[in-house]
């Protein structure tokens, strides 16, 4: 009778209704999902994921320190699967890394990919393990822009700079590059790849000559990474959990731990669209014109 006489009113009420559930539901699952190191008791393995591409470090270097400074959390394994990124961030979870293999040991466990940036991580562990297939390597720095001189010239646009001195606009789109600016940035690439070498060398206890050998941009399998030292074992994401286990003194099963945020991935995917992330894209595209430990490929 209610519904005949109000139809919108009790349209309105049903689908408030069932949103309400809908949120509700969501709410609890999400909630399910963040259990952290709160939830379980005695000793485990701290589990910390990198995805993607690297592009803030914030996040990664909070977990690292979490699980560092809870005392049961034996060990950690970073779980990578990532083709590089900025070389900045790069290099705060490396050091982030070295300084907590000064207390726990660190396994670093390499997914489907782990070059460039990724490797620069995971050479900072006490010990990395790679599938056979696993795509690594690709130690090099990168620096690519695209130049719209000649596009420009043929619509008729010509570009006003006003700089404060000969070297403010290096690497505009709207000119060609000068012989000087090319030797400047060449050199300051070469200076990133040298720290590269270096992060290797100091990490992974390597020569130097033996790093230089492999450090030409070329990416390897993780067979091929293990050949050159480049990993210390073949295996998956198990594999190094047992082996984190082992090393941080754990006897029979090992419990992996992940953080809290990372467990709230199911909520961050339904209050996300397709839409939302074409519009970041566009919005903040990638600026390609920056120093980045990333492999042309990707």
């Amino acid at each position: 009778m209610f519904a005949r006489r109000h139809p919108y009113l009790f349209f309105l009420l049903t689908s408030f209704s069932i949103f309400t559930v809908f949120a509700i539901g969501v709410m609890g699952m999400a909630m399910w999902m963040s259990r952290s190191t709160d939830d379980y008791q005695g000793e485990a393995v701290g589990v910390i994921e990198i995805d993607g591409a690297i592009a803030s470090a914030r996040e990664t270097i909070e977990n690292i320190r979490h699980f560092r400074e809870d005392d049961d959390i034996k060990a950690i394994v970073i779980r990578i699967n990532s083709p590089g990124g900025a070389v900045g961030p790069s290099q705060e979870i490396y050091r982030e890394i070295r300084k907590t293999t000064e207390k726990k040991k660190v396994v670093v466990s390499m997914g489907a990919v782990a070059a460039s940036g990724g490797y620069y991580i995971a050479c900072a562990a006490d010990g990395i393990v790679a599938n056979p297939g696993t795509i690594t390597g690709s130690i090099g720095v990168i620096m690519a822009y695209t130049n719209f001189k000649q596009l420009l010239d043929k619509i008729g646009m010509v570009p006003v700079v006003i700089k404060s001195g000969p070297y403010k606009d290096t690497g505009s789109p709207t000119r060609q590059m000068r012989d000087d600016e090319q030797e400047l940035l060449q050199s300051i690439v070469s200076g990133i790849h040298q720290q590269f070498i270096t992060a290797i060398a100091e990490g992974r206890k390597m020569d130097r000559v033996l790093v230089e050998a492999s450090a030409d941009g070329r990416v390897f399998t993780g067979e091929d990474a293990k050949k050159r030292g480049l990993v210390d074992r073949l295996g998956n994401f198990e594999d190094a959990l047992e082996w984190a286990g082992m090393m941080g003194g754990i006897d029979g099963d090992v419990v992996p731990v992940y953080p809290r945020e990372k467990k709230l991935t199911l909520l961050r995917y339904l209050l996300s669209t397709s839409i939302t992330r074409l519009i970041s894209k566009v919005v903040y595209p990638d600026i390609e014109a920056q120093y980045r430990y990333l492999p042309e490929t990707f």
